[in-house]
């Protein structure tokens, strides 16, 4: 199992089991088919330009990974969401990209620019499965009571471990 990540020379570094890579890479591989470019407008310039569609995503997910900018004007977070969602999931599929590029098992080596790839990459597994399991503040101590035999116990094990290494990752670059 993973001692969590450390600062070391210029960057930071990790020591991760076939299993823990085998999970990163599945978990960050789904992310990555979810933020797939989004539907652009029937205009040629507008879909040249990467602009998107004003409409909040119905995927709860994606509602979480592309939150609405202005709560309480539905039209101002339309008109931004249609000019910023594009360069948001590029950036999403180049962490996540990132991520897969550089994991491996036993000691990997991360730059401080790809730590922080893998720490934007980590935070979106970890909002997508934090969505699909209703976590909420009580997390921990539901995850203290609850029965191994439990069909969710895997998940909520594997939050749990996201959140440890994104706690040790962020320790480490700063």
């Amino acid at each position: 199992m993973s001692t969590g990540f450390r600062a070391s020379g210029k960057g930071v570094s990790v020591k991760l089991d076939v299993g823990e890579v085998s999970l990163l890479v599945s978990l960050v591989s789904q992310i990555l088919d979810l933020v797939e470019p989004g539907a652009t407008g029937d205009d040629p310039i507008e879909r040249a330009l990467g602009i998107g569609s004003p409409e909040e995503p119905s995927d709860p997910v994606l509602a979480r990974l592309f939150p609405a900018a202005y709560a309480d004007d539905d039209k101002a977070a339309g008109e931004f969401r249609r000019y910023t969602e594009a360069t948001l999931r590029d950036g999403k599929r180049a962490d996540a990209t990132t991520l897969l590029e550089t994991v491996e098992p036993g000691k990997v080596q991360l730059t401080a620019e790809q730590a922080q790839a893998w720490l934007r990459a980590i935070n979106d597994v970890r909002l997508a499965l934090g969505v699909r399991l209703e976590v909420t503040e009580e997390v921990h101590e539901e995850i203290a009571g609850m029965s191994e035999d439990d069909p969710r116990y895997p998940a909520f094990v594997t939050y749990d471990w996201l959140t440890y290494l994104q706690d040790t990752l962020v320790r480490a670059l700063w």
